[in-house]
Order: structure tokens, then sequence, then C-alpha cells
């Protein structure tokens, strides 16, 4: 009974082992199957992919193909239309060039046809050039049997009458041709002003370099000096200027060409003297602050200026070049003075020609900042002065006129002719500038001596600083039209021996004397 029931529970367990792996089984196969269909499934997806992703490929390169073509084609189109269009140039540079050489050929001919109505002319001159002379030696042997004078004589005194008859004649036409300008002065106006007067011109010279300080007591001067020279030195290499300790009591003198710099060594040196303290690093310190209030004051005094010609809009940095036109002189002449009468005066001669007043005044004020414009900037004070001015945004016109005061570059508009004019009314006005006595009694001696040495000249004197000289001639010796060529030589002859500022004006005075004796 016990091994039935052992043997059943053996059996039962072999049964049921196999039925749980046969239902496994059953299991696993289902899996797989489902897997398998899983994979049959993303197979299928994969190609129908690969089928999609083919086809847009070809769709995709397609349209490219069919871009690069559109793309080719329309280069293609433009490089034809750039060549017609050289082509089209191509011809028209053909036709010109055609055009030109055909007018080249003309012209050539035409001046073939001028040299050869030249040469025709010049066949006739030398005809009646040769006539002239036969004649001239008819007349010269005429005289000589009449006058009993030599061929020779005869031809000299024929020369001298056909000189003087010229000279007669040239005198009568300049006279008439200056009293048709006379005549047409107002209509004529603005072509004076800018042929005649441009010759002004007034000479640049610096001739105060110099300036002193007084001293507390002798003892300053040791200690400007410093030990072995050591403040001095300094002093001199930050101020820029040349410092000179002589044996004058109680004074030292700052020598600089540069007018400002030399004002603020100056000033460096008194508030040296104030502070009690001197040493390179005070004398730094304390020319830095003498240069910060002199550019204030330079600054003022352009603004004043400026406001006092009645203009505005001049930058900064020309306004301190304007102020510092106060401590320029030339030939004793404070050239800030000048610039306000030389601003004030091209402003009257705009106003009677119908220009710009305030274009003229700020010209004028302007024309001669670069006097004051360190030495080491290439070119004239005219030149480094428009440089400068254009740099700080001051209009062409203005730069050209002040760039053509002096006539370094020429003059091409009536604003450079006004002031050219105002500069040298400026400085030619009696009394506004100087020079030494023995330069002017010797200026004053060479006009007269020249003026005497003209033949029927009687006395000459030089008047107004010489700048007018009053000739009287001897009027049987000098008629009326030889007074107009006497006139015109002096001036020449001056002009060519003799160097001075502004213009000289000759007068030539004829006097007729008549007497009488009642008995």
């Amino acid at each position: 009974m016990d091994t039935t029931v052992i043997l059943v529970s053996i059996l039962c367990t072999i049964l049921g082992t196999g039925v749980g792996f046969l239902i496994r089984h059953i299991f696993v196969l289902k899996d797989i199957r489902k897997r398998d269909g899983k994979v049959d499934e993303i197979i299928n997806k994969a190609k129908r992919d690969a089928s999609d992703i083919k086809y847009g490929a070809r769709k995709e390169a397609k349209e490219i193909i069919r871009e690069e073509r559109s793309q080719g084609e329309k280069e293609i189109r433009s490089m034809k239309q750039e060549i017609i269009g050289q082509e089209k140039v191509l011809a028209r540079k053909e036709a010109s060039l055609d055009t030109k050489i055909e007018m080249h050929e003309k012209e050539i001919q035409r001046i073939k046809d001028k040299e050869r109505e030249v040469d025709k002319k010049k066949d006739s001159i030398d005809e009646e050039i040769h006539k002239y002379k036969r004649k001239q030696m008819e007349i010269s042997e005429r005289l000589s049997e009449v006058s009993g004078m030599s061929q020779d004589d005869a031809k000299k005194e024929l020369m001298k009458t056909m000189e003087e008859d010229a000279k007669v004649g040239f005198a009568k036409e300049l006279k008439r041709l200056e009293e048709e300008t006379k005549d047409q002065s107002e209509k004529m106006s603005k072509k004076i002003i800018s042929t005649a007067i441009e010759r002004y011109a007034g000479e640049y010279v610096t001739e105060r370099t110099i300036g002193s300080v007084d001293l507390p007591s002798d003892d300053v001067k040791g200690r400007l000096i410093g030990r072995e020279g050591r403040n001095i030195r300094a002093f001199e290499t930050i101020c820029g200027v040349d410092l000179i300790i002589d044996d004058t009591p109680e004074l030292v003198v700052v020598s600089s060409f540069n007018v400002v710099r030399r004002e603020i060594a100056i000033s460096t040196i008194k508030k040296l003297i104030a502070d009690g303290r001197i040493h390179p690093a005070k004398i730094e310190e304390l020319h830095e602050k003498a240069k910060g209030e002199m550019d204030r004051e330079l600054r003022d005094i352009g603004e004043k200026a400026q406001m006092e010609v009645g203009i505005h809009g001049i930058h900064p940095e020309i306004l301190k070049l304007v102020g510092a036109l106060k401590y320029r002189t030339s030939y004793t002449q404070n050239q800030y003075q000048h610039a306000l009468e030389t601003s004030f005066i091209a402003g009257a001669m705009a106003s009677e020609l119908g220009m710009n007043i305030k274009q003229a005044r700020r010209a004028g004020l302007l024309h001669d900042v670069g006097k004051v414009l360190d030495a080491s900037m290439e070119g004239s004070h005219a030149v480094v002065g428009a440089d400068f001015i254009k740099r700080y945004g001051e209009s062409p016109d203005i730069v050209h006129a002040v760039r053509c005061h002096h006539e370094d570059e020429k003059a091409e508009s009536v604003l450079g002719h006004l002031v050219m004019a105002a500069d040298a009314l400026s400085g030619a006005r009696p009394g506004a500038r100087k020079a030494m006595m023995e330069s002017y009694v010797s200026r004053m001696t060479d006009i007269e001596q020249i003026v005497n040495t003209f033949e029927g000249v009687s006395k000459s004197y030089a008047i107004s600083g010489g700048r007018e000289v009053r000739v009287f001639v001897e009027n049987d010796r000098v008629n009326d039209e030889q007074t107009v060529m006497l006139s015109h030589d002096i001036a020449k002859k001056i002009e060519n021996e003799m160097s001075y500022p502004g213009t000289i004006k000759i007068t030539v005075i004829r006097e007729m004397k008549a007497v009488g004796v009642a008995k």
C-alpha cells in the first residue's frame, strides 16, 4: 500500500513536471513567434523607411539638379549680358577713338595750314623789313645829304626821334587806359581787388625774444641754479626756454622765440619765488599749474576777440592761438590788435562787395594764428595756420583764405584777396609798424637817391615814413606824357633795388612857370 502510494506520488510528480515543462515550452514558442512577428514588422518598416528615404533622396537630388541647372542658366545669361555690355562699351570706345583720331588728324591738318600761313606771313614780314631797311637807308642818305651829317649820325638821330615818338605814344595809351580803369572802378571793383591789391604782403619778423623777472634778492639766483646746476637744467628742460643768470643784480632773463612758452616760464619763476621751495619736482608742479592758467587766459582772450568781431563757433584750440597773438609782435605791431583790425577791414570790404561779412571777418581774425604755432612745424605761418584750423573743422573757404594771404598758395577766391588786402592795409597804415631809426633813415635816403638818378628830376622828397615820394621835374625837359612813363620807371626801379614793407606811392609833379616883366 505504501509502495503504491509512493509510486503514484512519483508518477504524479513526473507528470506534473512534464506538464509544466510542456506548458513552459508552449509559452516559449508563443513568445518566439511573437518576437519573430515583431522582427518581421521591424524589417518591413525598415524596408518601407528605406524606400521612403530612397524616394526622398531621389526627389531631393532631382531638385538640387534642377536648382543647379537653373542657377547655371542664370549665370550663363548674366555672363552673356555682361559680354554684350562689354561689346557695346568697346564699340562705343572704338567709335570714340575713331572720332578722336579723326579730330586729331583734322587738328594736325589745321596746324599744318597755320604753319603754312605763318610761313607766308613770315615771308611777307621779312619782305616788309627789307623794304623798311631800304627806306631807312634812303632816308638816312637824304638826311645826310640835306643836313651834312654822317650816315651814322643820321641813323642815331632817326632812332632817337622814333624812340621819343614811341614813348610819347605809349605814355598816351597808358594814360588813356588808366582813365578808363578809373571810370569803370565801381563795375570792376572785384577784379581790381583780385588783381591789384594781391601784391600787398607784410613780412613776419620776431623782434622780442626775451623777458626778465625781478628777484627779491641775489640769494634766489643761487637757489635757481641749484647744486651743480641741477635746478637750472631741470627748469630749462621742463619749460623749454633758456634761463640767463648773469651779474645783473636781482634780475634773471628768460629767452625763447616761443612767446607763450616764455610767459609760462616767467610765471613759473614767480610762483617758485612765492613758494620758496625750488627743486625739480616743484618746478615741474608749478610749471603745469602756470601752463593751465595760461591756457585758460588765452582761451578767454580768444573768446573775447570772437565776441568783439561778432562771430561764433570757433574751436577752443583755435581760440587759444588767437589769444596767444596778444603776446606776439611784428615790427612792434601787436598781432592780436592786427588780427582784429584785419578782421574788421575784411568785413568792411566784404560789405561793400555784397559778400558774406561774417565769413570775411572770421578769415581775417584767423589769418595769422600760424605765427604762434610750434616752429618745428614745416612751412610758413600761413601754411601751418591753415593746416591747423582745417584739423579743427574750419570750412575750406576760410582755410584757403588763410593759406594764400602771403601768396604761399595762389588765391582762387575773392575772399582770399580780401584777407590779403586787409592784412596788408592793417600792417601798412602809418604808425602801425615801427622800424629802427637807422633803417628808417637809410630807406628814406635810398629812395631819394634812386629817384634823383632819373633824367629831368630837379628834386625829390620821401614823405609819410617813406610810403610816398614826391618827384619834381623840369618842365622844359619832361612833358606831360613823359611824366606818366617816369612815375612807372621810378616805381619799377624801386621794386627791383629795395626791400620794404607795404607799398610806396610815386607822385611826379610838373609845373609850368611863366615870368613877365612890367616896365
